[in-house]
């Protein structure tokens, strides 16, 4: 479905990327794992559009997607969840999950949407008028999740998705993603818990300093003692 091929990004001087390949295939979650810096978020942000590409290029279901607008990108069925979650602070719940269908011109596409969203977070439904900022960080994740969901990606790119959550919510927050993608999604996902993503991702690739320096099945990175040692705090 999506073909990173010898990708190279560089911020000033610095090299974020270099030449780096990877791949997603359809009904996949392909996690990237790695150590702050390495350039993980780099790496989706190039594929949203959202960063100039300095070299390579990126293929997404066999069309060169390398210097479409993000905003193109997403009708092309990209959509990412960002770090941080970025809701729109000052909108509502459902303010929010609207924006996310924009691309929609369809009204029942954009009311099957918010549907999904909250049958996927019930507690979002709760929460319909409530103003983003005022949502915890795990409902905002929720949000920023259901937001993206709003036009049926085919790729869905989620970055740190259990960044600052309290244990028990990271659990339920892998639980929804593990659902998404069993209803039809593929799955890109950076994620600092390299645990947590290795036991739900089909492959993932290891980057340093922004090189990939290990791929494979994740379960057998999960049970590679370098992994262990570097990732997996062992």
């Amino acid at each position: 479905m999506l073909r990173v091929e010898n990708l190279s990004v560089n911020y000033g001087a610095i090299k974020a990327l270099k030449n780096v390949n990877c791949e997603v295939r359809q009904g996949e979650i392909v996690a990237l794992i790695g150590a702050n810096g390495a350039g993980k978020t780099t790496i989706l942000n190039s594929i949203s559009g959202i960063l100039p590409v300095n070299g390579g290029k990126i293929l997404f279901s066999g069309k060169e997607i390398t210097r479409t607008a993000p905003h193109e990108i997403v009708r092309l069925g990209i959509c990412q969840v960002p770090e941080g979650r970025r809701v729109f602070a000052n909108m509502s719940v459902l303010e929010n999950l609207e924006m996310g269908g924009y691309s929609l011109s369809d009204k029942a596409a954009v009311a099957a949407g918010i549907e999904r969203a909250f049958t996927l977070f019930p507690r979002l439904k709760e929460r319909t008028r409530q103003l983003a900022r005022t949502l915890s960080g795990g409902e905002q994740q929720m949000l920023a999740m259901g937001r993206a969901l709003m036009s049926s990606p085919k790729l869905l790119l989620l970055d740190e998705p259990s960044m600052g959550l309290a244990p028990m919510l990271v659990e339920k927050i892998f639980e929804i993603v593990g659902e998404i993608n069993k209803s039809g999604t593929t799955i890109m996902l950076v994620e600092q818990n390299a645990n947590m993503a290795l036991s739900i991702a089909n492959r993932a690739y290891v980057l340093e300093t922004g090189e990939i320096v290990l791929q494979g099945e994740a379960k057998d990175l999960a049970a590679d003692p370098e992994v262990r040692k570097a990732y997996l705090g062992e």
